[in-house]
């Protein structure tokens, strides 16, 4: 697959939503250890809500998409996770605004762009116990496999590994950002839950191009 299409984002919300329908228990339990434990339930209501707006919308473009999808999650889930992982969506959905089809460079791109968001609007970087820790190494898989040339699917499959690297790096650390800053090694010994989101995000978006 040289492109990822219009109509192959729209079945990929509907796979996502069934991805973590499947996970959201381990993500609750994940989010349990330092959170309120309800991260799993919080995503699947979100893209839930992404997925009937799409379908009742019919966006003309990726970006129209996305920037949808983002706004749903926003409106549909209260409290940090709606407002990053909204972020995520629409920061990506800008830097595809106009596009009805998504190469290798594109791609990069738009995660690149959500990057910049998710860290603007929630403040943390590598190393600070959250999504960025999955997300930050996925995106740099895809810019590599942009400067290689790779297909889309390549890279996605590149940056799922990438992001699954990046949840296993969160383990041992001490979360700095949000409340669990305040709970001196609370969460040590287990994944963030907003990074092994990212990472099921980023193998379901590869799935669903090699199918």
């Amino acid at each position: 697959m040289d492109v990822l299409t219009l109509d192959y984002w729209k079945a990929s919300f509907s796979a996502l939503l069934a991805a973590f329908e499947e996970e959201k228990e381990h993500l609750c339990e994940l989010d349990g250890a330092i959170g309120d434990g309800d991260h799993g339930d919080s995503m699947a209501r979100g893209l839930a809500e992404a997925v009937d707006r799409l379908s009742a919308a019919d966006p003309p473009d990726v970006g129209a998409l996305l920037e949808l999808a983002g706004t749903a999650f926003i409106s549909s889930v209260g409290g940090v996770t709606g407002i990053i992982f909204g972020t995520l969506l629409q920061s990506a959905g800008k830097s595809a605004d106009g596009k009805l089809a998504i190469n290798c460079n594109d791609l990069a791109l738009m995660f690149e762009s959500a990057l910049e968001g998710v860290k603007r609007r929630g403040r943390a970087k590598e190393g600070d116990k959250s999504m960025v820790d999955a997300l930050s190494p996925a995106v740099a898989a895809l810019k590599e496999a942009a400067q290689e040339g790779s297909t889309p699917q390549d890279a996605l499959a590149m940056a799922s590994a990438a992001a699954e690297k990046g949840v296993q790096s969160t383990v041992n650390m001490q979360a700095t950002v949000g409340r669990a800053r305040y709970q001196k090694g609370k969460g040590v010994g287990h994944a963030d839950a907003g990074a092994a989101s990212v990472a099921l995000i980023m193998r379901t978006l590869a799935d669903t191009a090699g199918e």
